[in-house]
């Protein structure tokens, strides 16, 4: 079995390109652009949502079919069109470059592959099942979403700020790992939630901060 290094990249501002212009190619150009990739879409034919993000400026399109050379200067590479031969010529191309790269129809002749993410604002959760199937993941995520409701999203918002705010405000190293510790345990989340997730003033945070320190 193949063992995967999971990592969250860091895609903004860099060029990926899509080669392929069906579902699978509109759902990985959909992930590219939710993390302000520069996505190139390669297809002689696309999906009508495709077509409107490239009409809106969200992407380009090469209306053309693949070419060898067409992956200079990128970053990413998502083989995914119905052509086996092409997928190969991509992946080819992108090993030659030392270009990450992602094949639909075959994973292996990538060098990662995506997986079933569950997002809620800053939370990310990413599930693989390392080539079992992609509808494993997928099941597995979707039980991930009861357990992580939409209020995570409010809730780590405000945690963002607590933490941004006990950096700022408390000096003392072992008074501010201690702050950060409280803050990011359930007792807070609880205490948020008795709030309806809301996230608290600047004014509350600090309160909360004087109060904690005075334990």
């Amino acid at each position: 079995m193949k063992s995967y290094m999971p990592i969250m990249l860091d895609c903004a501002g860099r060029v990926c390109v899509v080669v392929g212009g069906g579902r699978v190619a509109e759902r990985k150009a959909g992930e590219l652009l939710a993390c302000c990739a520069l996505v190139t879409v390669i297809s002689p034919r696309i999906t009508p949502v495709l077509k409107q993000r490239h009409e809106q400026g969200e992407l380009r399109w090469l209306s053309r079919k693949y070419a060898p050379g067409d992956l200079e200067g990128a970053f990413m590479a998502h083989a995914a069109t119905n052509d086996p031969e092409v997928n190969r010529s991509v992946a080819e191309e992108a090993a030659g470059r030392g270009i990450l790269a992602n094949v639909a129809d075959r994973p292996e002749s990538g060098n990662f592959i995506h997986p079933s993410v569950l997002r809620r604002g800053r939370l990310l959760i990413a599930v693989s099942a390392s080539g079992a199937g992609p509808l494993a993941a997928s099941t597995i995520r979707r039980k991930l979403e009861e357990q992580f409701g939409t209020e995570y999203e409010a809730y780590l918002d405000c945690l963002y700020e607590m933490r941004k705010t006990i950096k700022e405000q408390v000096c003392d190293p072992a008074a501010r790992q201690k702050l950060l510790k409280k803050a990011s345990g359930p007792d807070m989340l609880d205490a948020l939630r008795r709030n309806g997730f809301a996230c608290w003033s600047a004014e509350r945070i600090r309160q909360w901060i004087d109060d904690n320190q005075e334990e």
